[in-house]
This record gives structure tokens, sequence and C-alpha cells, in this order.
């Protein structure tokens, strides 16, 4: 199951926190990471704080932009020290992998990791489903990147292997509980692409129809894509809704209505 998670570390600065995240990664039992725009990668340090973790850096993606990384996650989430303007759906380390092991026979999980010195950037963060935040020392909330990976992996690998050492069974088993009968869906979940898509489809009919000012567009596209991601639309309620927009850009009277198509 472990398989199923990926580390994406965007605009790393220092190629070691590259090398400590891959060795972080590797005492967790996780192999999947992606590099967004590294401005040191590969590097000697990377491989000096790698520690016995090479293969993890030798299979590490380098990706220009983060939709290269997100190819194909289907529930993304973005790690951040504070909670930002616009309240975002915000999960702690435990809770993440609660719903890690609800849904990860489904879904591809990307966790997201940012600058060593600002994190992730608004437009990042969302991008993301949930948002996890790592309670810290208020008054020293300083965390090293690849802690970070640890004490992530940490708790995603606690909910989804257990501790055998400790006589715990994976939380996902649910061994002791009678569950309830499981919900059949009748299409996967749309990956991160399809969404972004959607959502630039959206954008820009929704201006070509003067309902959103170009010139000042306040914070109408953060609210919708708050409200898509939480509603976890899947792969023919994406499409279904592409029909309609493109239907409706019929009606428009530029031609460029349809720009957001791919």
């Amino acid at each position: 199951m472990l398989d199923r998670i990926r580390i994406v570390m965007v605009g790393t600065t220092h190629p070691g926190n590259i090398g400590a995240a891959a060795r972080a990664m590797n005492t967790m039992g996780l192999s999947d990471l992606r590099l967004v725009s590294p401005l040191q990668f590969p590097h000697v340090e990377a491989t000096a704080r790698a520690s016995g973790s090479a293969d993890i850096l030798a299979s590490a993606k380098v990706c220009a932009s983060l939709d290269d990384a997100l190819e194909g996650a289907t529930l993304v989430v973005g790690t951040s020290a504070r909670q930002r303007r616009i309240p975002w759906p915000c999960l702690s380390p435990r809770q993440l992998g609660a719903v890690a092991a609800e849904r990860i026979e489904q879904e591809q999980i990307a966790v997201l990791f940012g600058r060593e010195d600002r994190g992730l950037t608004n437009d990042e963060l969302q991008r993301c489903h949930y948002h996890v935040a790592i309670p810290t020392n208020p008054d020293y909330a300083v965390l090293n990147v690849a802690s970070a990976v640890q004490l992530i992996g940490y708790e995603l690998r606690l909910a989804l292997v257990g501790d055998p050492e400790a006589g715990e069974a994976p939380r996902r088993a649910g061994r002791h509980c009678l569950a309830l009968p499981p919900m059949e869906w009748d299409a996967p979940p749309a990956d991160a692409a399809e969404l972004e898509y959607l959502l630039r489809h959206l954008e820009t009919l929704i201006t070509a129809s003067g309902f959103v000012d170009p010139a000042s567009p306040g914070h109408v596209m953060t609210r919708l894509r708050r409200l898509f991601l939480r509603a976890r639309p899947d792969k023919v309620e994406i499409s279904t809704l592409r029909g309609v927009l493109t239907s409706f850009a019929r009606y428009l009277p530029s031609p460029e209505s349809e720009g957001g198509n791919r």
C-alpha cells in the first residue's frame, strides 16, 4: 500500500535536504519521490545525506512543473505551517494517516512539501484537497523539510502497516469492529490533471461571460477550486461538467470562450 503514496518536494534549494528526505522515506518504506524544479540535483551532497538510500535518489523523478509531479494523483495533500486567508480543510498528521487508511486502495496519494524558507505558495496549496499541519512548539515552529517528511511518513506507515513490535494491526484492517458494507462506486476518482482542466475551462468561461473581471477577479476561482476539491468528483462527473461548459460556451459571443479546453 505504501507504493501508492508519493512524496513531492517543490523548489528545494539545498540538495542535502533531498538526500535526507530520501533517507527518511526509506526508513518508513516509501519510495516514490518527485522533485519539482530543485535548485541542485543530482548533487554529491544529496547522495551523502541519503546514507544508504541512493536507490530512491536514482529513481526520483525530476519534474519541470507541479502538473508533471501530480500526474495520476487523485488525492493531493499539502503541508503548511499556518492557515491561509481562505480556510482550507486541514488535517493533523495522524488524521492524514486515517484518511489514507480509508482510501489507499482506490487512491494515488501525493503529499507536497515546500521550499525551506517559505514553504508552498498559495497557488500550490490550492491544488490540494487537504492541508496537513504538524503540531510544533509555538515558540519555535521551525521544522526541517526532511524531518517533516519523516513525521508524515511515520504516521502513514503506522496507519497502513501498523506496528508489529507493539502487536498493533493497521487501522485500515478494522478487525475489532463490525464494518459497514462497502459502497461500490461506478467510476474512479478524477486525477489532479482532469480537475485542473475543468477549473481552467470554468475560469475561461466565466471570464468570457463577464461574471469575473480579469482585472479584479477577487477570490471567485479560489472558492470554486475549494468547492470542487471538497466534492471529489469522479472521472465521469468531470467529463459531464466539461460537456456542460462546452454547451454553454456556444451561446457566448466570443469564439475564445472554450480556450480552457484540452
